[in-house]
């Protein structure tokens, strides 16, 4: 099968890496995936939360937002506060980066990673993770050059791609007109040596088996490899 973009089924979108795209943060990174854009900037505080201090350990947080006109029509700023969807991305952003590094080796520092949506075509939040990953990887570079850490806290690669069936077709990497029309879609989380961060999937019609669902890990984990020799490859290119 060939889609309609006339991607294979297992083929990932376009994708792009730009790190230090935004040069007043300590880490930052564009990543574009097809017409999906999130620009990743990390950003260092030498403090913790509240319930952290003391612990001689550090925090990574991450921050999600679409931008006004990512989508087709115009997304109204949360100016009241995150909604519950924002909130949710956010919260699986943190946990994702954080199984990416040793937080006792930060030291009593936070580094906040905001992602930011320019252009969204599906897949926003795999992208914020896989971009994310590259952000943050920058800023601890650049801690560990400036003598503010001994060593370096990244202990293993994270990144993310959607999975789904539409049509009964098992497919990599959906685009929005692909995953508005999944019989199921899964969001999936892996390191570099396959092990799982999270795996967030809902059957929308028929449940699925359990040799569907492995069949899809089998083929997110395929295309999670590729990020990671994208982010790879990203890291290495960055001065």
């Amino acid at each position: 099968m060939v889609r309609y973009n006339e991607r294979k089924p297992g083929e990932l979108r376009q994708i792009d890496i730009i790190p230090g795209y935004a040069p007043y943060a300590e880490g930052s990174a564009l990543i574009i995936c097809g017409n999906t854009r999130v620009l990743c900037t990390a950003s260092l505080e030498d403090h913790v939360p509240g319930w952290l201090r003391g612990q001689g350990r550090g925090w990574v947080s991450g921050e999600y937002a679409l931008l006004p006109r990512s989508t087709h029509t115009r997304t109204r700023r949360e100016r009241a506060g995150a909604s519950g969807r924002t909130q949710e991305i956010q919260r699986l952003i943190g946990r994702a980066l954080r199984a990416a590094i040793n937080l006792t080796a930060l030291g009593e520092r936070m580094i906040t990673v905001d992602c930011d949506v320019i252009q969204a075509d599906g897949g926003t939040r795999t992208a914020a993770i896989t971009g994310g990953y590259v952000a943050l990887s920058l800023a601890l570079r650049k801690l560990q050059a400036d003598g503010k850490l001994a060593q370096n806290p990244v202990t293993r690669v994270v990144a993310a791609v959607s999975v789904g069936m539409v049509g009964g077709e098992l497919l990599l990497d959906l685009d929005y007109r692909e995953d508005s029309n999944a019989d199921i879609d899964c969001n999936v989380v892996q390191t570099d040596s396959g092990a799982f961060v999270e795996v967030q999937g809902t059957a929308e019609g028929q449940p699925v088996s359990r040799a569907e669902l492995d069949a899809m890990l089998d083929l997110a984990g395929q295309g999670i490899g590729r990020l990671i020799a994208a982010q790879r490859a990203a890291l290495e290119a960055s001065p």
